[in-house]
């Protein structure tokens, strides 16, 4: 890829200050303004639309801010023949990703029905388009954000197309290599979206095993294209959002099911409604965890500092006149006196007044 000045491939630190964001629907997004959690609820419905709704409900009873779906048409997304992924295999009822994807699609009202559904439950919107009528469709329909997957970042014409909505935008990394990230962001950027793009760090293998979450690529891409980025979790783990939110993740993405017993291809490596409550509230309490990075003595650690930290005293009876040295002071608890931080400029001083033992000394008490 060709340098590019829109791309700040190095970020000063007057660059890491102003900690990007991007604003979609009501919420602010970024690593200052908590995390933002997308209840993936994919193609969990089964192609049900009763299911589809119960999966926005779900997502906002745990907490999550936005619920996702995808919108496909098989027929126009895959080939007749294309075959099916390994874990897809041991779980569909067919042989062709085309037939397998048929039963899961929604029409263009189910999407308008769930959408008004979302919006009366507070929660936002938002939905994979994975291609140009989907995208004109969910346009239409007056999503907050357009969401493109990982085997979509290679696709100019559908990059384009969401850039060109004027929408916040979110984009999975998944099975990409850095050059190919390079190239769809430079052309995002090139249409306008520098300050309106999210990235996803994911791991496109389902279950993702933990020891290959990566999380690290999370500050990488950050750090390379100076905007928000986040975590598409695809491991089956509650707690693995917690740790992407210490290393940074602004965004968690995690997939939602009814039931991970269900027929799907998806459902498998999905939370539950119980434990997706549990990994939404894990996450939030990450984050509160991290606090602003200032280092200093906060109001929770006062008494401590207080009680724990010493004072010099008198180690025995100084007696007016005297001269102080190591052998008449010693340091004992509670602060409040003069800090053990003193004791060199201690040494020398001489006692106006006679100063009992275990006192605790004071400036005012030496010349």
């Amino acid at each position: 890829m060709g340098q590019s000045s829109t791309i700040p491939l190095e970020v000063d630190d007057s660059d890491m200050e102003k900690r990007p964001t991007v604003r979609i629907g009501g919420r602010l997004v970024g690593e200052e303004h908590g995390v933002f959690i997308i209840a993936e609820a994919g193609v969990n419905h089964n192609g049900s639309v009763d299911a589809a709704h119960r999966l926005i409900d779900a997502a906002r009873e745990a907490g999550a801010d936005a619920v996702k779906f995808q919108a496909f048409c098989a027929d126009r997304l895959v080939a007749a023949d294309a075959p099916l992924c390994d874990y897809q295999q041991a779980r569909a009822q067919s042989g062709s990703q085309r037939e397998l994807l048929r039963r899961l699609e929604l029409r263009r009202d189910d999407f308008a029905a769930l959408k008004k559904h979302a919006d009366a439950a507070g929660v936002a919107f938002l939905a994979t388009p994975f291609g140009l009528d989907e995208l004109r469709m969910l346009c239409d329909l007056g999503v907050p954000a357009i969401k493109i997957a990982s085997p979509d970042l290679v696709n100019v014409p559908l990059l384009a197309a969401a850039a060109d909505t004027g929408r916040p935008m979110i984009l999975s990394t998944g099975a990409s290599e850095l050059a190919e990230v390079d190239a769809a962001v430079e052309t995002l950027f090139q249409r306008g979206a520098t300050d309106r793009l999210v990235l996803l760090h994911c791991v496109s293998s389902y279950p993702t095993p933990p020891a290959d979450a990566r999380l690290r690529c999370i500050r990488t891409l950050a750090d390379r294209f100076a905007v928000p980025v986040g975590f598409s979790d695809h491991t089956a783990s509650p707690d693995i959002g917690a740790v992407a939110v210490a290393v940074g993740a602004a965004v968690l993405e995690k997939h939602l099911t009814l039931d991970r017993r269900a027929a799907g291809p998806d459902h498998f490596f999905s939370l539950e409604p119980e434990p997706f409550s549990r990994y939404v509230a894990a996450a939030r309490q990450a984050y509160q965890s991290l606090g602003d990075g200032n280092i200093r003595c906060c109001s929770a650690e006062r008494q401590v500092r207080e009680l724990a930290r010493g004072s010099v005293v008198a180690a025995t009876h100084i007696p007016a006149g005297k001269r102080l040295t190591s052998d008449v002071l010693a340091i004992r608890r509670p602060a409040g006196g003069i800090e053990p931080a003193q004791w060199t400029t201690l040494l020398g001083r001489v006692a106006k007044t006679d100063i009992p033992a275990d006192t605790r000394l004071s400036w005012a008490m030496l010349h």
